[in-house]
């Protein structure tokens, strides 16, 4: 999106403020239903310079954005390569010095072999690192560089892993219709200081009467997987329902995010019931496992996770 006008257009659209930001850098953000005020996406906005915005949308949901934000979709033009871990910024810069130095949340334009690319300190594994932007044309050379200085390829599934260790939340999963910002822990993201937005009023009533569901972290007692569309229970009464589940590698143990009564407490004990067998959980605050700001993180490597694209299906890589 570019040109007059965008900033209060996305302004008017979108629930955060972004009067909060300033040209070069990034904020998260929710389009949601104008009658129910659920989230129709999340959204990264990069703000590149003056009147040029980049506005992320999840793959699949880009044509359901584009309805609300008529702009340019540049999906087939480029790629994104995301570069996540403590050490992701000195390896990059390696090959372009901005990335050792653009913020965290911070954009800014660069170029590769003659090419302009765009960086930013955003990512979706709750890990320290950067996203780079890159014209098509060469992006398979870019990413043989990182190879070749020592960056390890990441599956979706490894992403994923890491996001739901890091308690953020995925379309589709814990976000999507039915479900408010609010009822997702995400209430920072929506600005009743703006007088108007697409779904303020919906949101405002909802704030009001309170929510009906919250979500919340599932930490199991063994090593066995939790899953997502598993009932949770207190005494044998269902009480909500996972979200995302998983293994997780850093804790060792099964871990999942869910929906339930909002009178439920973090400490509380629940059973997860899957497949006629109910598992021993309890509910924690999230994030699972917090980012190590030292340079020094919780996860077992030390080297820098890559991957590309944001098409949010499971893999198996």
């Amino acid at each position: 999106l570019r040109g007059p006008g965008t900033f209060e257009l996305l302004q008017q659209t979108l629930t955060n403020d972004l009067r909060k930001i300033t040209p070069g850098r990034a904020q998260y953000t929710h389009l949601v239903d104008q009658a129910t005020g659920s989230v129709i996406d999340d959204i990264i906005l990069w703000w590149i310079k003056d009147d040029i915005f980049d506005v992320m949308p999840n793959a699949s949901n880009t044509s359901r954005v584009l309805r609300v934000l008529p702009g340019t979709d540049i999906t087939q033009e480029r790629s994104i390569i995301a570069v996540q871990g403590p050490q992701a910024r000195s390896i990059v810069s390696q090959v372009v010095a901005e990335a050792g130095t653009v913020p965290h949340f911070g954009v800014v334009e660069s170029s590769y072999l003659g090419e302009s690319i765009i960086l930013a300190g955003t990512g979706y594994t709750g890990e320290d690192g950067i996203e780079l932007a890159i014209p098509n044309t060469i992006a398979s050379l870019f990413w043989n560089k990182l190879l070749d200085i020592g960056i390890t390829p990441a599956g979706l599934g490894a992403r994923d892993t890491l996001r739901l260790e890091a308690g953020l939340p995925l379309h589709g999963h814990e976000l999507g219709e039915g479900i408010t910002p609010f009822q997702a822990g995400l209430a920072w993201v929506v600005a009743f200081n703006k007088p108007s937005f697409r779904g303020r009023e919906a949101l405002l009533a909802e704030k009001n009467r309170g929510i009906q569901r919250k979500l919340v972290g599932l930490k199991g007692h063994t090593r066995q997987p939790l899953r997502q569309d598993q009932e949770i229970a207190v005494d044998e009464r269902t009480v909500g329902f996972t979200t995302s589940g998983n293994y997780s590698p850093v804790l060792q143990v099964g871990i999942a995010m869910g929906f339930v009564e909002p009178e439920c407490e973090i400490g509380q004990h629940v059973q997860v019931l899957g497949k006629g067998k109910a598992i021993n959980a309890e509910i924690v605050s999230l994030p699972f496992v917090k980012k190590v700001n030292s340079g020094q993180t919780l996860r077992s490597a030390k080297r820098s996770r890559l991957y590309g694209g944001y098409t949010r299906r499971s893999s198996k890589s």
